[in-house]
């Protein structure tokens, strides 16, 4: 009997993977993918679950939604042992992404309202984090996305509900191929192509996108660092190809460089995502002391407070005062979201000139939000840093 084009693509796809380094394992249903589980988490935590102790990692798994269980995928967990013992592991190693285990699976089985078969399952110490949902070449990108979205309202949230632990989707006819976050009140307008440095996109799985976004350590870091939760409406988000380059390009002149650099988004492209996402990660850079983000007065929305205090609560202080500014700048905070008129006032004013001078020396990053009306050249020439 032929074979049908679908399959053809999902068996090179497949072979591909293997060949980027992931690990071929069979997984026909539910069973198999919780022992498999368990085999990869007990070697990836180099430790062993007794039966018990892994029910207490399922009931872990087990709880919240979509967001809440990307959180938890992010935690450093705690079950207690038979014996009574703490015992303490990770279900996946997000500051040094490339040390995780890769596997590649497919025609997974799942039963719930309806009985569903997946096509293409990556999984990341045995969770299933990456859905790549295949078509023959010639159908619309849409029937794929459609058919995810029924795997969503019929199986993912079913049993043991692993699958709701899924990061990215990816959708393909072989020509065509985008990606997406998991998040069930996603429009298909909100799928995006994969490009490489240049902006060229790479669109054919097989000659290009395969090589360069599901390579294991990127793909890995594109879970670990660049994907948002955005407390503000409980979702996933992940950056687009711009925003990703633009972040990396960031965190490289920080790491490499005390030299400016500058960031050009155009309206409605996603700047505040950008400027979230890099925040987030510059102020965990040890060589980074604080990330002071700085807008203009007007700009400092609700929606801004809101999701800058998402990850890092009580830093922003949305009023005029100057002084708490301040003794932010000489606390433990390691992410300030201010004004530039506070800032101004900060740096200017005899009182706080005492404080303020003793940051000469610190590496403290500064990020201005449109940078064109909210850095000027008199303000620059006041500042005590070097920007």
């Amino acid at each position: 009997m032929s074979k049908q084009p679908e399959q053809i693509l999902e068996e090179q796809l497949v072979g591909q993977l293997q060949k980027l380094g992931y690990s071929y394992v069979p997984i026909k249903d539910e069973k198999d993918l919780l022992t498999n589980l368990k085999t990869q988490l007990e070697k990836h935590n180099n430790l062993l679950f007794k039966p018990k102790e892994f029910e207490r990692v399922l009931n872990i798994l087990n709880k919240g939604s979509v967001f809440e269980k990307a959180k938890t995928v992010r935690e450093k967990q705690h079950i207690f042992k038979d014996n009574g013992e703490d015992l303490y592991f990770e279900f996946i190693n997000k500051e040094h992404w490339c040390q995780n285990q890769f596997q590649v699976t497919q025609q997974v089985t799942m039963e719930g309202t309806y009985k569903n078969r997946y096509d293409v399952t990556i999984l990341i110490n045995g969770l299933p984090m990456v859905q790549i949902e295949l078509k023959r070449r010639g159908l619309e990108l849409k029937e794929a996305f459609n058919q995810i979205k029924r795997y969503q309202r019929h199986t993912f949230g079913a049993s043991a509900a692993l699958y709701q632990y899924i990061q990215i989707f990816i959708i393909s006819n072989g020509v065509n191929t985008k990606y997406y976050a998991n998040n069930k009140s996603q429009s298909f307008k909100q799928t995006f192509y994969w490009t490489d440095k240049e902006n060229h996109r790479l669109t054919n799985i097989l000659n290009g996108f395969a090589s360069d976004f599901l390579e294991p350590c990127h793909l890995s870091k594109m879970i670990c660092k660049y994907i948002v939760l955005s407390e503000a409406h409980k979702i996933l988000m992940v950056l687009r190809p711009y925003q990703y380059y633009a972040v990396e390009a960031l965190i490289d002149r920080v790491q490499n460089s005390v030299k400016n650099g500058y960031i050009w988004h155009s309206t409605g492209s996603g700047k505040t995502l950008t400027s979230f996402k890099a925040s987030q990660i510059l102020m965990n850079l040890p060589q980074v002391k604080k990330v002071v983000f700085v807008v203009d007065r007007k700009d400092l929305d609700y929606q801004t407070t809101k999701e800058f205090n998402s990850f890092s609560k009580g830093s922003i202080d949305g009023t005029d005062n100057t002084r708490a500014l301040v003794n932010q700048f000489t606390d433990d905070t390691k992410l300030i979201v201010t004004t530039i008129q506070k800032l101004n006032t900060a740096i200017s004013k005899n009182q706080y000139l005492g404080k303020m001078e003793k940051l000469k020396e610190e590496r403290i990053v500064f990020i201005f939000d449109e940078c064109h009306r909210s850095q000027f050249g008199e303000t620059h020439k006041l500042y005590p840093f070097d920007l």
